[in-house]
């Protein structure tokens, strides 16, 4: 097998703000006063068609921040963060079945289970952390169990592994219903009193049996059937999954599909059992919950209830919209079609995160005014119009995140950033002031406590709690106690008026992935991470590091002799979006037909020119695990043969 290329890419760190002074020409140095005041008249001239995009790697502090800008200052709900591109299909799931978006259980439970479902989640590289959680719950006796399209390195200590085909996670899901439906193991009390709906979910899953969901999934019977009996018969059981469920056109659907066999079986609301979305960024879900998102106030609050925006345009002194703004990918529609004409970004690099890459830079192009306030100069950075250098770095802010299992953890500053940087939030309160509000924080911890007096989850939540139990999950209402690390123990309550609201189950039907294989692109595209970087490679790829560089499209042994390509052979790899060029990788843990790249490394090989903008319609999340490809050889020589 040949050395994986390195080719370095290194991003600058920007230590000085910059303006553009007429588009399509280059940014210069400015100062400080120069850059905020031509990036605050350039968002005043499109107040009624403004976005923001906040940061899932930045504090909740900012966050908060941030979205306050939003709605106060700009006078809209356009506010979003990258969960949309990721995790945004397991809060709508999550809501819709237990009314909060977060995920039901401790990292510490997995630890002390039965069984453990990993779905569409290759731990081991994208949650490495989590995973070591994992690890010890198997020494301590649980089995795992691994449904991926891939043979991943977390499948190797997985009790048994299903191979599904791309895009049929709902009609495995069904089927392993079915099987326990059929053999009587489905907690039948639980349903009764903690649930709504399952007659007609019941008749939704009848005609997937095990032979039916093989011939769609790929995966034998006798597999599918061990899964359904291990889940159900498990006195403690987690599901766990992340973005092999979520990135896909219906992603909320798969998220329910899986909440449906929690519900069905009664593994959650109890230590030990529940449902585990793994967030791949250290804010993600903070983010969220700060109400940086288009749909929700801080606490995840509805933006539709009249009491809920009385409450915060009473402590903001303004008012605010009583309606839904546009997410992430409703805003990149309305950049093409002019409806959106600028926009705030912080600490994102939408330009090559986002589906069919090409097409997202383009749409940014279109804006009257891109402010981009980051640490590093990325490629949506080099789209802007105005500049602005940060200190988002983690160890040159203070503040708060929130993780996967909703723990609120403080962040210490630790260095100093370097010269001509400047605090997140204090530059958007300085943009905030040229728009006429004149805000200003002592320090985050004073925002963090404006937080608290409008999000009920957070209120018991002090600084000086958080340092002393090394972090907090929510909810945590009250400043006198903690509560349990497992949310909806209440769907257990023998008293009816206790148990409160019952979790429905989703109907969903199975729906093939948009981008169909055909004799023109016969190869299925599945895209992820890799355990050595770190989303677009900006963080990652900028220091000097022994880390690989540079990305490759890997095929099974059969497909490498079809195409008549061997290993380290550039290839082009071509979809109906656009085309790349990458060095071929073989491995034999892939199956015939199916392909992989990661999206670490677009200045070398963009993978994300390939994929598709089929976004999921509740959540917006665009379909990337599942585009269509051909490979065609090259003429150039080989590499690394």
């Amino acid at each position: 097998m040949p050395k994986r290329e390195r080719t370095p890419t290194t991003y600058s760190r920007i230590t000085q703000p910059m303006v553009r002074d007429e588009k399509g020409g280059p940014l210069r140095a400015a100062g400080w006063d120069e850059a905020l005041d031509r990036a605050a008249r350039g968002l005043a001239a499109a107040r009624g068609a403004f976005g923001m995009f906040s940061c899932s790697r930045a504090t909740n502090e900012m966050n908060y921040v941030a979205q306050k800008f939003t709605r106060v200052v700009m006078g809209t709900n356009n506010v979003d963060s990258c969960n949309r591109t990721c995790h945004a299909p397991s809060v709508a799931g999550l809501a819709a079945a237990f009314g909060s978006g977060g995920g039901t259980s401790s990292y510490e439970e997995v630890e002390h289970t039965d069984v453990v479902l990993m779905w569409g989640s290759n731990a081991r590289f994208a949650h490495p952390i989590f995973f070591q959680h994992v690890l010890k719950g198997i020494r301590n006796g649980a089995r795992m169990y691994a449904v991926d399209p891939r043979r991943t390195s977390t499948a190797e200590w997985a009790e048994s592994w299903l191979g599904l085909n791309v895009g049929t996670d709902i009609p495995m899901a069904h089927a392993i219903a079915r099987e326990i439906i059929h053999a009587g193991l489905h907690n039948e009390a639980f349903v009764e009193r903690a649930t709504t709906g399952f007659a007609e979910y019941a008749a939704e899953v009848e005609p997937w049996t095990l032979e039916a969901a093989e011939r769609v999934t790929g995966v034998p019977a006798a597999a599918v059937r061990e899964v359904a009996h291990a889940y159900a018969r498990a006195e403690r059981a987690q599901l766990c999954w992340t973005l092999g469920i979520t990135e896909h056109h219906n992603g909320t659907d798969n998220v329910r599909a899986l909440i449906n066999l929690a519900l069905l079986t009664g593994h959650v609301g109890r230590y030990g059992s529940g449902v585990q979305p793994l967030r791949g960024q250290n804010n993600v879900q903070g983010g969220g919950d700060m109400g940086a998102i288009p749909d929700r106030l801080p606490g995840f609050q509805d933006i539709l209830e009249d009491g809920v925006r009385r409450k915060f345009e009473t402590a903001w002194d303004t008012v605010i919209q009583p309606r839904q703004g546009l997410n992430l990918t409703k805003m990149f529609e309305a950049m093409e079609s002019g409806e959106l004409r600028a926009v705030y970004c912080v600490g994102e690099n939408p330009a090559q995160s986002e589906a069919d890459s090409e097409q997202a830079v383009e749409r940014l192009r279109r804006l009257d005014c891109l402010v981009v306030q980051d640490i590093f100069m990325t490629k949506t950075a080099e789209l802007a119009d105005v500049v602005l250098p940060a200190t988002a770095a983690w160890c040159e802010s203070s503040g708060t995140t929130t993780n996967s299992e909703r723990r609120v953890q403080l962040v210490r500053k630790a260095v100093d950033p370097p010269d001509g940087a400047r605090d997140d939030i204090d530059i958007i309160c300085d943009l905030a002031t040229r728009l006429g509000h004149p805000w200003k924080y002592a320090d985050a911890e004073s925002v963090w406590d404006e937080l608290r007096s409008l999000s009920p989850q957070h209120h018991g939540m002090t600084y000086e709690r958080l340092r002393d139990n090394q972090g907090i999950q929510w909810p945590c209402p009250d400043l006198d106690r903690i509560g349990p690390g497992f949310l909806h123990g209440r769907l257990w309550a023998d008293d009816p008026d206790e148990r409160g609201r019952r979790a429905p189950f989703g109907i969903v039907r199975h729906d093939p992935p948009v981008d169909e294989t055909d004799d023109r692109f016969p190869l299925r595209l599945t895209t992820g991470r890799r355990l050595d970087s770190y989303n677009t490679g900006v963080q990652s790829g900028s220091y000097a590091s022994p880390l690989r560089r540079g990305e490759y499209v890997e095929l099974c042994p059969e497909d490498a002799e079809r195409y008549g390509v061997r290993a380290g052979e550039r290839v082009r790899v071509a979809s109906r979006r656009g085309e790349v060029e990458a060095p071929v990788w073989i491995d034999p843990a892939l199956r015939p037909g199916l392909a992989f790249m990661a999206m670490h490394f677009p200045d070398e090989v963009d993978t994300n020119k390939l994929t598709i903008e089929a976004n999921d319609p509740i959540a917006g999340t665009a379909e990337f695990k599942a585009s269509a490809i051909r490979i065609e050889r090259l003429t150039r020589p080989a590499v690394g043969s």
